[in-house]
């Protein structure tokens, strides 16, 4: 791989919980190959620490969250992208519909997984539903993040 670097976006409502999941899980899965990854929300506060729940099952996997703080996704940060992912289809739409012009960089980040016979489901809200469904939700990022891997690589292979 070389050293040209792609950014990544990982995207969810409020930015606490699953985008920050899934920057972590990525940073862990991606190191080395030479990706800049973030998140951020499309109705997020900016400034909000993410979850316990979040940090906790990320400290699990040996992955610690440095400085983190929530934001909002702007057009800047949908520029820098090389490709963005959403949590849900619910996530993709809105983005399409703030910032159109970015389209082609949007993807479910469970287009690369198939749940349950599915491919491109979304990623479940774990907001008030206990330690269980950040579990699921981390079961759900992990499973997914090779085929983004994979995608990422190969597109980049295909730019240079």
């Amino acid at each position: 791989m070389s050293d040209v670097t792609s950014k990544v976006l990982f995207v969810c409502t409020g930015n606490t919980c699953r985008s920050p999941m899934a920057e972590g899980l990525f940073r862990m899965v991606a190191e080395g190959e030479g990706f800049e990854v973030s998140s951020a929300g499309v109705a997020a506060h900016d400034g909000s620490q993410a979850s316990p729940e979040t940090v906790e099952i990320l400290r699990e996997n040996g992955i610690v969250l440095e400085n983190f703080r929530s934001r909002m996704v702007n057009e800047a940060m949908l520029e820098e992208a090389d490709a963005v992912f959403c949590m849900t289809e619910s996530h993709l739409i809105q983005l399409e519909r703030m910032f159109p012009e970015h389209e082609e960089k949007y993807h479910l980040a469970c287009d690369f997984l198939e749940i349950n016979g599915v491919v491109g489901a979304d990623v479940p809200d774990p907001i008030g539903m206990g330690p269980a469904a950040y579990h699921r939700v981390a079961e759900v990022l992990e499973a997914g993040m090779e085929g983004i891997l994979g995608y990422l690589k190969t597109r980049k292979m295909a730019q240079e």
